[in-house]
């Protein structure tokens, strides 16, 4: 049985797809089977248009399937990758998240490996405490969470130990480094995830 990998984003302007989509690719290379899901834009059409990226990118859609809790339900392993907004993640994925109440009440996120990414616009503009901040809700799942590290000789160059990142600058699309970090998290994803669900079959 393949290992089972959701890999679920918020994306304003395509950076955070595109590390979503190298993550995908790492995972798919270790064996897993994968769906890759969006959620959707909430933000009035107004705040949308004051950034044209950010339109051209809405325009430009859909970009992907939009998650459903069903897909969480699946999963063996998930990543979950959002802009920083403010040093934690965008609302638009919170508003996802928010709505796993009923799949935690009844155990079925305890023991999925659990990792995140996220892109920001300025070095310090919350990298890492969004990184944490999506952690927070894999913690109250119940889930195992699975950090990036620097396991890898690239990580050590490119890498963020809590997970996946990229800084754009001047509205920089993700370089070669940031994508290579993102397919070595989906194939560590996929590897410790297959681990995990064997155990837990008993296989």
């Amino acid at each position: 049985m393949s290992t089972r990998i959701l890999v679920v984003y918020y994306s304003a302007t395509g950076n955070t797809a595109q590390l979503a989509s190298s993550l995908a690719d790492g995972a798919r290379e270790a064996g897993a089977e994968v769906r890759l899901r969006t959620v959707a834009e909430t933000a009035p059409p107004e705040a949308v248009a004051s950034n044209p990226r950010w339109q051209a990118y809405v325009d430009a859609g859909p970009h992907a399937e939009l998650a459903t809790l069903d897909d969480l339900e699946w999963a063996d392993g998930l990543a979950v990758g959002s802009p920083t907004r403010f040093g934690g993640p965008a609302a638009q994925l919170k508003s996802f998240l928010d709505t796993t109440g009923g799949l935690w009440f009844q155990g079925k996120l305890a023991d999925k490996v659990a990792t995140s990414f996220t892109t920001a616009s300025t070095r310090h503009g919350g990298l890492e405490s969004t990184l944490l901040a999506i952690n927070n809700i894999f913690y109250h799942w119940g889930a195992i969470v699975l950090p990036l590290g620097y396991a890898e000789p690239h990580l050590m160059e490119s890498g963020n130990p809590y997970g996946g990142s990229f800084v754009s600058r001047k509205s920089a699309e993700p370089d070669k480094e940031a994508l290579e970090a993102l397919r070595i998290q989906g194939s560590r994803l996929a590897t410790i995830s297959g681990h995990i669900a064997k155990g837990l079959r008993g296989e």
